[in-house]
């Protein structure tokens, strides 16, 4: 039998603590913020989730959402409201509210927000133990969103943007109620 994870109370929102099965409401889940890439939170604790990575992304207009980057494994993205723009193999799509983005594995891809407000983006992709490239690109470095040198290392791709910041939840699911 799974047993429960206990979830514990930190000051940025619930974190679940061990093994198991829990139920969080993403509003109580501690958050992340960052200056470039927006916030979100990743549902989370240690350990992390072994197969599957899923989080909720806020972004304001103009925020990318990560680096333009392509991996070894499959990853899907539904826009759960406002706008964004998908920049896929240095092609531009504007996307809203219930758009859904299959990037198979290899894909070179990034989501942008868009519009006159902040949007919300559901990402879910393989946890496998897979390569990531960063590769150089001119349409999502218009957006801020390229490296400036090909790399496959996250820690000097992302290098020059800083941290993300722990905090609670601030009200970002509550523009697509």
């Amino acid at each position: 039998m799974v047993h429960e994870a206990p979830l514990e109370q930190t000051p940025a929102g619930l974190v679940p603590k061990g093994e198991g099965w829990f139920v969080v409401n993403a509003k109580a889940a501690r958050w992340g913020e960052h200056d470039a890439f927006g916030s979100g939170t990743v549902f989370e604790g240690e350990p992390k989730f072994a197969e599957i990575g899923i989080n909720i992304s806020v972004l304001d207009p103009g925020q990318p959402l990560c680096l333009y980057h392509r991996e070894g494994v499959q990853e899907d993205f539904l826009v759960l409201w406002g706008e964004c723009v998908l920049v896929i193999e240095e092609q531009e799509r504007p996307l809203r509210a219930w758009d859904f983005v299959h990037c198979p594995a290899e894909t070179n891809h990034v989501l942008v927000g868009a519009g006159e407000g902040p949007c919300g983006v559901l990402a879910i992709g393989s946890r496998a133990k897979d390569e990531i490239v960063y590769p150089v690109s001119e349409l999502a470095g218009r957006y801020g969103a390229s490296v400036e040198e090909e790399t496959p290392d996250p820690t000097h791709a992302y290098a020059r943007f800083g941290r993300t910041r722990e905090t609670k939840y601030r009200g970002q699911l509550d523009h697509g109620s």
